[in-house]
């Protein structure tokens, strides 16, 4: 079998498809990829009439549960008419026949896209408002009623941490390419410290972050929320957590976060406030052991990532060339979390 390149598209084969299952669609079409995103290859399809996003699993063989772009179809068609902003999906394609993958399609979101958390496009006036915007809609995000967006068989019930850890270790072992010491002292310290399960289960994003968000050209409101490939219903304070941890990052195109940032003087919201926010519209006090939280955020960072490098050296990674450079980041992830356990 011919390895298929992640960078194309079988544009007749799309063309043709979507002439069959997509209402109102009227090729021909141009595609772009985006050149954004390490895990389901993302393209702008473009007609006389309209503009598609279509997103797909990446071609060749790959791990068990992952680039579920079905769950991310399912998830942002039920979350379309609810107070969390997500683009209009159309049409599912599970016939991996058609492209060599299964892919779907939605529209595309004109909006602002943000791949800094500090922001520096815009006047530092504006940017505490991004922010705070962020913990608007991840409270939103975790209080969609599970029942009547049919979402409640979403993800399995149970204690969310322990299915996670497990999950994502099994992962991590099945593209890890060299011994990490650290990563393997830090699944352990998870497992050994799971919290009791307190009954907190929600909708769980999974990978939120800023430049997994599109916003209004001339406001802070969120366009729409992208990336929901990790979504779930689980515990709402890994999505919480995620945010402090990319925001701990270096900062730079390489880190992609804010550490050694005068946020006051850059007029950017601190973790303290962040958190404070979010509980605030959470409606919650506080968050008690935040550690194990950011000590979790971190593991399945670095799993994903290992998961990236793995699929760079295969020969399917989305960007292999980044995927590598992020593949070096692994223990320094690794040790991040460590570091965060200890302040438990």
């Amino acid at each position: 079998m011919t390895k298929q390149d992640p960078t194309k598209l079988d544009l007749p084969a799309v063309e043709k498809w979507l002439t069959e299952n997509l209402p109102g669609f009227e090729g021909p079409i141009e595609a772009e990829k985006f050149d954004v995103g390490q895990s389901n290859p993302t393209f702008r399809l473009v007609t006389p009439k309209h503009r598609y996003v279509l997103r797909r699993k990446p071609p060749g063989v790959l791990l068990k549960s992952a680039h579920a772009v079905d769950r991310e179809f399912r998830v942002q068609k039920a979350l379309y008419d609810t107070d969390v902003p997500v683009a209009k999906v159309h049409v599912l394609c599970e016939d991996e026949d058609v492209i060599g993958s299964m892919f779907y399609v939605m529209d595309e979101v004109d909006g602002r896209h943000f791949n800094l958390p500090s922001l520096p496009e815009l006047p530092k006036e504006d940017r505490w408002a991004i922010h705070d915007e962020m913990s608007r809609v991840l409270a939103a995000i975790h209080g969609v009623d599970l029942v009547a967006t049919g979402l409640d068989d979403y993800g399995p019930a149970g204690n969310y941490y322990e299915r996670q850890i497990g999950r994502w270790t099994k992962q991590y072992r099945a593209s890890e390419t060299d011994t990490i010491p650290a990563m393997d002292e830090l699944i352990q310290w998870l497992n050994d410290n799971i919290p009791e399960d307190d009954g907190l289960r929600t909708l769980a994003h999974g990978d939120y972050r800023i430049d997994n968000m599109l916003f209004e050209k001339n406001s802070p409101r969120v366009a729409a929320v992208l990336d929901w490939e990790l979504s779930t219903t689980g515990h709402p304070y890994a999505d919480v957590a995620a945010v402090i941890m990319q925001w701990s990052m270096p900062g730079g195109v390489d880190g992609r976060g804010l550490a050694g940032t005068d946020r006051k003087a850059e007029g950017l919201m601190t973790d303290e406030e962040f958190v404070e926010s979010y509980c605030k519209r959470a409606g919650i006090d506080g968050i008690d052991r935040f550690g194990f939280y950011l000590a979790f955020a971190f593991f399945r960072m670095a799993a994903i990532i290992q998961g990236v490098y793995k699929r760079a050296l295969d020969g399917n990674a989305s960007n292999p060339e980044r995927a590598r450079k992020m593949g070096e980041s692994v223990p320094h992830f690794a040790e991040a979390g460590l570091n965060a356990a200890r302040k438990v």
